[in-house]
């Protein structure tokens, strides 16, 4: 884990004896020193017993979790981006959906976070615990009240209580997860009952870093692969598809191989087009059906 910064708001589970061995190092961004950072993600591979939802089939071949890039993850996020990687458009179309889904007072877990978070500004949360690859990223971002480094690739366990939060949150990273079975199973496991998991992705993407399923796909076949990695985990509900996508005018400018590059790489001016996955640990609570 990271070296501790001096006289860090350290967070205390209600219940510490249900934990696993080990707590999570939670650090605040207000008193967060990027001087003190220390090369240690992964700091464990210990197999642990978990109540997690039973994974019910992988949905991954092997050749299907590769990378171009097969470097640990840690060294391609060591040095901070504080861009956004999608446009206003798709921004506020996310923050709609997070104010439509979040109750105010809800615990979250911002998973694959960075310097940015797109809550809605005037909402008001109990607790936003942020997870990230880049310390100096989660420690600009000003709604997290805590943050932890950890590498999902190569640990999977999130290390809080069964049933911490009511909401977890994944906003255009899911095509780096190189196990996504098992990371979807944990956060299952961490989510309470009725709790809501939102996936969120466009057609971006570091090409290099992302798995050969999701470069080699169409944007129908990621929108599946996302369905299926929840239906992969007993006990989500059914899977909600929300869609948003560019005019007509905006697919056909990208027909040419040169503007599908140009835009993939954020180079062309244009909307992106918007994706969520939205599923509810065993049961939709009422008051979203309303």
């Amino acid at each position: 884990m990271l070296s501790v910064p001096q006289n860090p708001k350290s967070w205390h589970p209600a219940s510490p004896t249900s934990l696993p061995t080990r707590s999570p190092v939670l650090y605040t961004p207000r008193n967060f020193q990027p001087t003190k950072i220390a090369n240690t993600l992964n700091d464990s591979n210990e197999t642990r017993e978990s109540s997690a939802g039973k994974i019910k089939r992988d949905v991954l071949t092997k050749e299907g979790r590769t990378k171009l890039n097969s470097y640990p993850d840690r060294d391609f996020y060591g040095y901070p981006r504080l861009v956004t990687h999608v446009d206003d458009g798709f921004i506020s179309t996310l923050t709609d959906i997070y104010r439509q889904r979040f109750r105010p007072g809800s615990e979250i877990l911002d998973l694959m976070s960075s310097w940015v978070s797109h809550l809605p500004k005037e909402a008001k949360y109990k607790r936003v615990v942020g997870h990230g690859l880049n310390a100096q990223e989660l420690a600009k971002n000003p709604r997290l009240d805590y943050f932890f480094v950890k590498d999902l690739n190569q640990d999977q366990r999130l290390e809080f209580e069964d049933g911490s939060f009511d909401a977890v949150l994944c906003t255009v990273s899911v095509q780096y997860l190189q196990q996504p079975e098992k990371v979807f199973a944990e956060v299952f496991r961490v989510l309470k009952p009725g709790g809501v998991f939102i996936v969120s992705f466009s057609n971006r993407m570091f090409y290099e870093k992302a798995i050969s399923a999701w470069r080699d796909g169409t944007a129908y076949s990621r929108v599946q692969l996302v369905v299926h990695y929840f239906q992969s985990v007993e006990g989500f509900t059914q899977p909600e598809i929300v869609r948003k996508l560019p005019g007509a005018g905006a697919v056909e400018e990208q027909k040419s191989p040169f503007t599908w590059i140009m835009s993939l790489l954020g180079l062309l001016s244009g909307s992106d087009p918007f994706y969520a996955i939205i599923a509810y640990k065993n049961f939709k609570p009422l008051y979203e059906q309303m």
